[in-house]
């Protein structure tokens, strides 16, 4: 049998992202078509937890030990970057709790680690952001915590709203989230952030930055932002203002 005519070199060589995500993750569809062709991501969660979105559930859920566990369980198909996908469960506690999270990822032996709310950060300091209004799925307690967050980083929100949902946020349907984006905006805010990696946002995001005339930033497209720049890798999908200020380098 001739097999000189078939191309035996095998698929596109891959490169991978860890990624540990809460329990409840229902979007993994989404974070994929966030990612070149040439990448893919190796998915580890925390353990169920039977309670509702909440203070409660984000702390349950960015447990250390749950972390660091999760990251021992991608590390065996050799990820260049494990990411915590999770903007409550590492904004809860503030910068300082953030940078543990991510010590805590390195020290169980990820090369590189990144959180969703760590991504914000970056995001936050590459653009020159300075007023962020805010948008967000949870309850108002856990809300004012992202505030809090974003303003240790220097950020005021002019605008901030929120759903209240205990439960089904991938179940938000486009209009709600486009709605809310466009309520959250005032003349004043430099961009616009969408909390949380179960809400689905990929395909408003042109749309919208179209529309408003700024940045619309969303947590599972700044999570797989920042994996792909500690790769050396453009930015795939929405968000053209974020696909000219990647680094060849970033911290860990």
């Amino acid at each position: 049998m001739d097999l000189s005519d078939i191309d035996f070199d095998g698929p596109v060589t891959q490169r991978g992202i860890g990624v540990i995500a809460p329990f409840d993750l229902a979007l993994e569809r989404e974070l994929w078509r966030w990612t070149p062709l040439d990448v893919s991501l190796h998915l580890a969660r925390t353990p169920f937890e039977p309670v509702p979105v909440s203070l409660k559930m984000a702390e349950l859920v960015s447990e250390k030990r749950h972390v660091q566990s999760a990251t021992r369980d991608v590390l065996g198909v050799d990820p260049e970057v494990v990411a915590y996908l999770c903007t409550s469960g590492s904004f809860i506690h503030g910068l300082g709790y953030e940078s543990e999270l991510r010590r805590s990822i390195l020290e169980s032996g990820a090369p590189h680690a990144v959180t969703t709310s760590g991504a914000l950060a970056e995001a936050v300091r590459a653009l020159g952001l300075r007023r962020v209004s805010v948008i967000t799925p949870y309850d108002a307690d856990l809300t004012d915590r992202l505030v809090a967050f974003l303003c240790e980083l220097g950020v005021s929100v002019p605008q901030c709203h929120y759903l209240g949902l205990g439960g089904g946020i991938w179940r938000v349907n486009y209009r709600t989230v486009a709605e809310l984006i466009l309520a959250a905006d005032t003349p004043d805010s430099e961009a616009v952030f969408v909390s949380c990696t179960n809400l689905p946002t990929y395909d408003i995001i042109e749309p919208l930055e179209r529309r408003l005339g700024k940045p619309v930033l969303t947590a599972n497209q700044l999570t797989v932002w920042a994996c792909l720049g500690r790769m050396g890798l453009p930015m795939v999908g929405p968000g053209r203002w974020l696909a000219d200020v990647f680094r060849e380098e970033s911290p860990s």
